[in-house]
């Protein structure tokens, strides 16, 4: 395997491209990141880039929702909640929002490198 540098935001527990394990460590931390019935799909088992594929999408899905939360929760709440409790919940938006950002770079990271491994097989 190469020596080769890789992204910040890969993760830690995904083996680098190239290796032997590479495909089978970046689907184990892939499905760690999608609703646990995606398991159930052989074919994402099978194709580790599609997995990423859906992995990309339902993260960057979440995080647009984490944002929308954010833009609306202060007026939605106000009435309900007091003050303090407020600001908790947009702590925690913020912060969620934060580490799926996080989550997202590194799934993008992976999915780059499952796809670039992907087209040399063919």
């Amino acid at each position: 395997m190469p020596d080769q540098q890789l992204s910040p935001d890969w993760p830690e527990s995904v083996h680098p491209p190239g290796s032997d394990s590479f495909e089978q460590t970046a689907a184990v931390w892939l499905f760690d990141h999608v609703p646990a019935d995606y398991r159930l799909h052989g074919v994402l088992r099978r194709h580790p880039v599609a997995l990423s594929r859906l992995a990309r999408q339902h993260v960057a899905s979440s995080l647009e929702g984490a944002r929308q939360g954010y833009r609306t929760a202060r007026v939605d709440l106000r009435d309900h909640l007091p003050q303090h409790a407020v600001d908790q919940v947009m702590n925690a938006y913020r912060e969620e929002g934060r580490r799926m950002a996080a989550v997202l770079r590194s799934i993008e990271a992976v999915d780059e490198a499952l796809r670039a491994a992907a087209g040399r097989a063919e």
